[in-house]
């Protein structure tokens, strides 16, 4: 038996249950790993709160985690036990001290990368890489607004679109976001709570921007179009302010815009586009492109009030959790 959160109900922080699970041994094509650090990230509460659905009740929660192989399934031979692997994205079930997954879903973690960074980086790190990258390729001398710029995947964002030399305007709630976001590479920081964000932006550029990186849904999502250049790119890939309601195609005639909603895991398909995109978030830290910022870690039991804190704007950076015992 190992330890593990439960879920038993869609609501609030207090339906993380913290409780035993048998796991078993790895089947073919499987491994079963220890859990070093465990990430936390926004849509781990879009689940527990029933804005994305599960499959199975009761369920463990979580989609990013680094560890260490202890067991090897019949008939794989890439990984070996004793191996240090992260992985982000489905199977869910990363808040436990151990977990059983597909062996196709792990990538190797440099030893130049500590386990706490990697399991803050992956998920928000490679959706900061197919964002820039594919999702709207960003080059030398786009306007960009990112919104939540100093939440953890809105700071990799930042840093990112800023290596590749984009004008980065970014949107916080605090004076104390502000200063990291400018950290980060914001060349002009909006705090939304003191100033209307597309008047300011306006101010900025008054053209418009090329694209907007949306993970705030409801609250931003209007004034995200209103911000948008002709045949701008709408880019939303979270709602943490709630859905977005819905957009007639004709308020995306005027400009001709382009709207998408991006999902990582279609950026991730094939297990070649997976290592290609980890081998590039992982390469942007070691070299210092990337810094990721850890800025609050929580025992893996503490998880109720780690996404407390989370969904009351109460952290910034990276949020991980750390099964007890784990060996760092």
């Amino acid at each position: 038996m190992v330890k593990a959160i439960r879920v038993y109900e869609q609501g609030g922080p207090e339906v993380l249950k913290w409780e035993d699970v048998e796991i078993g041994e790895p089947k073919e094509g499987e491994i079963r790993v220890k859990n070093k650090a465990i990430g936390l990230n926004f849509i781990d509460v879009y689940f527990r709160k029933g804005l994305y659905n599960v499959s199975t009740m009761p369920y463990t929660p979580g989609m990013e985690a680094v560890g260490v192989v202890t067991a090897v399934g019949p008939g794989f031979t890439d990984r070996k036990a004793g191996d240090v692997v992260a992985y982000a994205g489905l199977p869910m079930g990363s808040y436990s001290e151990e977990q059983i997954l597909p062996a196709k879903v792990a990538v190797p973690v440099p030893p130049s990368i500590d386990p706490i960074v990697a399991a803050s980086v992956m998920l928000k790190g490679m959706t900061a890489q197919f964002l820039v990258r594919r999702c709207f390729k960003v080059e030398s001398g786009h306007k960009v607004l990112i919104h939540a710029a100093a939440g953890g995947a809105g700071s990799l964002l930042c840093q990112w679109a800023n290596a590749l030399g984009a004008t980065v305007i970014g949107t916080v709630s605090t004076e104390e976001k502000a200063a990291q976001a400018k950290e980060d590479g914001c060349h002009h920081v909006i705090n939304y709570k003191k100033e209307d964000f597309v008047e300011a932006v306006k101010k900025i550029t008054p053209e418009g921007v090329h694209v907007v990186y949306d993970s705030v849904g409801k609250d931003t999502f209007q004034g995200s179009l209103a911000c948008l250049r002709s045949r701008g790119y709408m880019v939303s890939f979270g709602q943490a302010s709630g859905a977005p309601d819905p957009v007639p195609l004709s308020d995306l005639a005027a400009k001709s815009l382009f709207l998408t909603r991006g999902s990582l895991f279609q950026y991730t398909e094939t297990r070649d586009e997976l290592l290609e995109t980890a081998e590039e978030v992982f390469a942007n830290v070691a070299s210092g492109v990337l810094r990721v910022r850890v800025n609050h870690k929580y025992s893996l039991s503490q998880a109720a009030q780690a996404h407390a804190d989370l969904e009351n704007r109460k952290t910034s950076g990276s949020v991980v959790l750390i099964p007890d015992g784990a060996e760092l």
